[in-house]
């Protein structure tokens, strides 16, 4: 049976959202919002509760803390996600996943598509799946389009870091974990993965572990 907040109208749940202030709650995985993909955004919360949805998800994604955050993580099914990474990372890591900072933006009706076929195997994470992560192969290179928060259109090539972080959240907005497309043998959790696996690639834990790698 839906909740009463799953029933409200967008305008009604935002706005709920917001009045109690500070970090949005981050739903977990098991919650049909992450399963069902969204709402393509067409002005149904106005420009003023755009701003403070938008500035809530920046809020709730640097406390977390995160690299981005998608509106179903917050309960909230339509197509609107932010990013932010500012790769405090090793040189060798920086070079190895080509993790780069990524400033603070926001993706309206994003989607993307594969630039060529190279392909990337890293470890990654999920706000919404707390204490565990996975490798997964991804994308090497993007095209990304949709619009931002000002309703200025995208249409860019993405790559390394950023084009993950990309492919995590679009993925989001289409009701997909990042599990979904992972090598499930490489499961770990955040400690085995910070004592075992915490080189700038997966080689190690791909042996160790018994799965592929691309290329």
């Amino acid at each position: 049976m839906a909740s009463d907040r799953e029933r409200a109208p967008l305008v009604e749940q935002v706005e709920e959202l917001l009045a109690a202030g500070g970090p949005l709650p981050i739903v977990a995985a098991g919650d049909p919002v992450l399963r069902q993909g969204t709402e393509p955004y067409e002005g149904q919360l106005g420009p003023g509760l755009l701003a403070r949805f938008v500035a809530a998800l920046r809020t709730t994604m640097r406390a977390a803390p995160g690299v981005g955050l998608a509106a179903p993580q917050v309960g909230v099914a339509l197509r609107i996600a932010v990013l932010e990474d500012p790769a405090p990372v090793p040189e060798e890591v920086r070079v190895a996943r080509g993790r780069v900072p990524l400033p603070f933006r926001v993706l309206v009706n994003p989607s993307y598509e594969p630039v060529g076929p190279d392909r990337a195997a890293f470890f990654e994470g999920c706000l919404s799946v707390p204490g565990w992560q996975a490798v997964v192969a991804r994308h090497a290179e993007v095209r990304l389009r949709g619009e931002d928060e000002q309703g200025r259109a995208l249409d860019e090539v993405v790559a390394g870091w950023p084009a993950r972080i990309v492919q995590h959240e679009t993925d989001h907005l289409d009701g997909v974990l990042y599990l979904d497309r992972a090598e499930p043998r490489s499961l770990s959790s955040h400690q085995a993965t910070a004592e075992r696996w915490n080189q700038p690639t997966p080689e190690a834990a791909a042996r160790e572990l018994g799965f592929g790698l691309p290329g």
